[in-house]
């Protein structure tokens, strides 16, 4: 018997299948890099760590992104783990990934802009990058991380919000 709700994932039924990728909550994150343009910003809940040894973790440029190449061609990159009180932040940098007048960053040594007040931060180095779909999976090298206590910014049904003890 189907279940209620069940569907196959098609062309047709594209956004049955995002509502149901959605129903997965997410942490929000921000990947920077330095373009020959400027510091690049892109808001991401495609995170995700891949090894302890050596350390990497993994995100997910979308190809049809007007980000997706200079992310795929970086270098150097870092990961935000976004704090609870940034999701004007998230939004921002989801929308135009050029406008850092909103944000408190600095540049570190490579020019890879480092987001001020995030929950955790990954310095990383371009490790791999495999095609995936209509994604990209780019791997990378952890090279430095820091955290502090905090409540994470998470991302649920279309929606910010963070998390509650029960």
């Amino acid at each position: 018997m189907t279940q209620p709700g069940a569907f196959v994932p098609s062309p047709e039924t594209q956004r049955d299948f995002r509502d149901c990728l959605g129903c997965f909550g997410t942490g929000v994150c921000v990947v920077t890099t330095q373009t020959p343009e400027g510091p690049l910003a892109m808001t991401a809940n495609s995170f995700a760590a891949v090894s302890l040894d050596p350390p990497l973790v993994l995100w997910s440029p979308a190809v049809t992104s007007a980000r997706h190449d200079p992310f795929a061609k970086a270098a150097f990159s870092a990961v935000h783990i976004m704090d609870a009180s940034q999701g004007d932040l998230a939004t921002r940098f989801a929308r135009d990934g050029r406008d850092f007048d909103h944000a408190d960053w600095d540049p570190d040594e490579n020019g890879t802009p480092q987001l001020h007040g995030t929950l955790a931060r990954f310095d990383c180095a371009a490790h791999a990058a495999h095609p995936a779909g209509d994604h990209t999976i780019l791997v990378l090298r952890v090279l430095a991380a820091q955290h502090r206590a905090g409540s994470p910014l998470l991302f649920v049904q279309g929606q910010y919000g963070h998390f509650v003890s029960a």
